[in-house]
């Protein structure tokens, strides 16, 4: 059986390239980073390496580069510390109501400590307003501001630059989770002006498990994980070195090719949606038009249960939603937040290309998917 993977937003395979560079530090330089002899210095030059392949995607210092185990980590750490360093229980946090869980439960978790959050509403299209984030501003309490730069289901592109401009002008601090972001479109932290970004290996062909917080240089918040003094003393523990060298090198291939890779999975989305239209499949878009992900499609297609289609063509890797409420009895918090009707978000089917994606998935998946509608 044939099988084709239009599931990238959930997670990567790891590149070629990124697994060959893993190699060596498996079976040759294994040693720990912090030790003084051969071993260790192979391996401390690797995630210093990496730590400059990062930093070139994203356009900042080495130095400014925290290696972390994930997205949720670098998300956690960036909420929670900056919280946990103002030591003031009456702080304000400012967020959507869109976020990933890894933004949404830390915040919660810090509401019944005493801070307050508000969460704001988003338009038809899944996008935040910056007026709305400018009037949740409480003057001497807000202490961060935590926006994704764009969403995981739909791929829509929140106004980054717009809200950290405002954060700048306010003197707060500004958290982006870009994990579904960066290797598909341009993100550099002095652009969007944000203060902290998270980044998850494996949803740009790295492995899984690995991760990184962007913190800006001067900021001082109290560190997340406590023991030894690794990465300058902002995170214990030895460092990942296999999978941060795959890591950095996924950023540097990413780096190397983004326009053209952007603008190659565009092509095949946008087939992808012409392609159903023409077969007279009924959806609906969910998500902004434009300022969306390239490689993303989320629609609900009309009179059917996602469940019931994705069951007629286990041929084809796409998902419901976010892979982290797969197998849900309740529809996307996403959608709902968008106005999309119940019916609508359990008809929604999230199409998610990648690097290794050709004309020939796009076309056997519309394939399989008029076939099911037949049935």
């Amino acid at each position: 059986m044939k099988r084709v993977y239009l599931d990238y937003n959930a997670t990567t395979p790891i590149h070629p390239l990124a697994a060959k560079e893993m190699e060596k530090y498996i079976h040759k330089y294994f040693g720990n980073p912090s030790s003084s002899h051969w071993y260790g210095r192979k391996a401390h030059e690797g995630v210093e390496r990496a730590r400059k392949q990062v930093s070139g995607l994203l356009g900042c210092t080495p130095q400014e580069i925290v290696f972390t185990s994930g997205g949720t980590e670098s998300n956690n750490y960036a909420i929670r510390s900056v919280a946990e360093t103002c030591e003031k229980k009456d702080s304000h946090i400012i967020t959507s109501i869109i976020e990933h869980p890894a933004v949404i439960k830390p915040c919660q978790y810090l509401e019944k400590r005493g801070f307050k959050v508000t969460y704001l509403p988003v338009d038809s299209y899944g996008m935040v307003d910056p007026d709305d984030v400018n009037k949740a501003i409480r003057p001497g309490k807000t202490v961060l501001i935590t926006i994704m730069h764009a969403n995981n289901e739909t791929g829509t592109i929140q106004p980054i630059e717009e809200i950290g401009r405002i954060a700048k002008r306010r003197d707060i601090l500004f958290h982006t989770d870009a994990a579904q972001s960066i290797g598909k479109i341009p993100a550099k932290v002095n652009e969007m002006g944000v203060d902290f970004l998270s980044v998850a290996g494996h949803k740009l062909y790295a492995p899984k498990g690995v991760g990184v917080l962007y913190m800006r240089k001067g900021i001082k918040i109290k560190p997340f994980m406590l023991g030894a003094g690794h990465e300058n003393g902002r995170r214990a523990g030895t460092e990942n070195v296999i999978e941060i060298v795959g890591l950095g090198k996924a950023c540097e291939i990413l780096n190397k090719k983004m326009k053209e890779n952007s603008k190659r999975t565009k092509i095949l989305r946008d087939g992808l949606f012409n392609g159903l239209r023409e077969n007279g499949i009924e959806f609906k878009l969910n998500g902004h038009p434009g300022k969306r992900l390239p490689n993303t499609l989320n629609i609900s297609f009309a009179g059917i249960e996602n469940s019931a289609l994705l069951g007629r063509m286990p041929e084809i890797a796409v998902s419901a939603g976010s892979a982290c409420h797969a197998n849900s009895k309740v529809p996307s918090s996403v959608l709902t937040a968008m106005g999309v009707t119940d019916k609508e978000a359990f008809s929604a089917v999230r199409f998610s290309l990648g690097l290794f994606t050709t004309e020939q998935d796009i076309d056997y998946a519309l394939d399989k998917i008029r076939k099911s509608f037949k049935k």
